[in-house]
């Protein structure tokens, strides 16, 4: 099995919400913390992020993303997003990265966080993020894929004083011709430096997706550091990334 590490993914992240900056996970990485809303508390943000591979580029923005606690330890999910698929078309990766660009609405996300186990001295907090993919996005423009997909994870974090640890497992479930369904997880670990600044860094992995997606071939493992601060202040959120883009064929530049 290949794997290719990818160094190069950018993401940029305004963040509107109403609570304390926390070591949490979520934007502008794939790795997703276990801790829902408090309860009838909610959260708004504005993000956007590029994400691609040399046989196509595939920025989201502007995605709109509600959060809220609607009951004790759960929390409902949802991100309007809008995106673009911009192919290279590099004949070096055809039939793959060939063909028009399009931007417009990409498949919209919505989630049930639940939270089952506190976070205690001796153990971390665990929780599930079921998400459904709802196909909002166009599918012959290749912004979409076409039909309802799920996502399975279960995530854990333990905080020790101004340090956070937080890693999971999921599973994939896309039920659509020239995608596979896939396992994948992440590994995230945070430095609160002080209420308005973070240092983090993430390992992030993925199986194949299928020859319909930008990564098709191997395992991709994605490692990510970033300094995050903010005039505004900023609380947990769920990843916008780690979906699969529908897009035509092609294959994985090696």
């Amino acid at each position: 099995m290949r794997f290719t590490i990818h160094l190069t993914r950018l993401s940029l992240l305004l963040i509107l919400a109403a609570a304390r900056l926390s070591a949490q996970a979520g934007p502008p990485f794939q790795t997703d913390d276990p801790t829902p809303v408090d309860l009838h508390h909610y959260e708004f943000y504005i993000f956007s992020t590029v994400d691609g591979t040399p046989a196509e580029l595939d920025p989201t923005g502007p995605a709109f993303e509600f959060n809220w606690g609607a009951v004790p330890n759960i929390q409902l999910h949802a991100i309007l997003p809008f995106g673009a698929v911009i192919p290279s078309n590099n004949p070096v990766y055809a039939p793959g990265g060939i063909g028009p660009s399009a931007f417009g609405l990409t498949d919209m996300e919505l989630g049930v966080k639940y939270g089952f186990i506190k976070q205690t001295p001796h153990r971390p907090q665990i929780g599930s993020f079921t998400m459904f993919e709802m196909p909002t996005g166009n599918f012959n423009k290749g912004l979409g894929v076409g039909r309802v997909w799920y996502k399975l994870p279960l995530w854990a974090e333990k905080e020790f004083g101004s340090w956070s640890l937080v890693g999971g497992l999921g599973y994939a479930v896309v039920p659509q011709t020239g995608y596979r369904d896939y396992l994948y997880g992440g590994y995230l670990m945070k430095k609160t430096v002080s209420e308005r600044l973070e240092l983090s860094a993430e390992v992030f992995s993925h199986a194949k997706e299928g020859i319909a997606t930008a990564q098709t071939q191997a395992s991709t493992s994605s490692m990510r550091a970033a300094i995050t601060t903010s005039n505004l202040p900023a609380s947990n959120c769920s990843s916008p990334t780690a979906t699969p883009s529908r897009a035509k064929p092609r294959t994985t530049p090696t």
